[in-house]
């Protein structure tokens, strides 16, 4: 884990105000020692490969977010009942997150959606994010990530993109396997149609496991 001498002091104060965020969102769930711990490890996930150093707190903040949801999930200590799916596909890049982007659109806050890659880019694909503006929704806010084994734990649904053999396999989950081509290096016409049948994907997946009002 990330030695906090030597991270340079805007890195560092950066982190001690993410610390304090997080501390008081998991108040009374998670000690101070365990926070940091997620948060710190979170920040290593992305020191060696992310393209802006100055956004590197805030990108740990938001992943340590969503490993301590999923740790208090598979803990007991917290669980308001949506279901949680599970996007997963080789670089985080394109796929996965058209998928996540798509399903939290139209399932809203009836359900929990997250998403991660067996080798993770340094940055989303910039013709999946402009095939998604196209349809009005925003995935340049987000990041390329690995999936780590609390999330994987707490997801009901694992939907897995071409990650193959890499890909978790834990028991009592729901799996499915979308055969869709990766949209790495293809141009914007060609990501649309794999924009398009991701959509059609996760409306029937809402479908199935949520009740989302019409």
């Amino acid at each position: 884990m990330t030695d906090k001498s030597d991270l340079a002091i805007d890195q560092l104060l950066a982190l001690r105000t993410s610390a304090g965020r997080l501390q008081e969102r998991f108040s009374g769930v998670f000690s101070t020692e365990t926070i940091e711990r997620f948060l710190y490890h979170s920040y290593d996930e992305f020191a060696t490969r992310a393209a802006v150093v100055q956004c590197l707190p805030l990108l740990a903040e938001r992943f340590a977010v969503q490993r301590l949801t999923a740790l208090a999930r598979v803990e007991g200590r917290s669980d308001d009942h949506r279901p949680i799916v599970l996007f997963l596909c080789v670089h985080n890049a394109g796929r996965s997150q058209m998928a996540l982007g798509f399903f939290e659109y139209l399932a809203g806050d009836a359900a929990i959606a997250w998403s991660g890659g067996s080798e993770p880019a340094s940055q989303i694909n910039p013709a999946a994010i402009e095939a998604m503006a196209e349809r009005g929704i925003d995935i340049s806010r987000e990041f390329p990530k690995p999936w780590t084994d609390e999330v994987v734990r707490a997801a009901d649904v694992i939907v897995t993109m071409g990650c193959g053999d890499a890909c978790p396999i834990f028991p009592g989950k729901r799996y499915e396997d979308w055969t869709v081509d990766d949209p790495a290096d293809l141009d914007l016409a060609d990501v649309r149609v794999i924009r398009d049948d991701i959509e059609r994907r996760v409306r029937t997946l809402i479908g199935e496991i949520v009740a989302v009002p019409s």
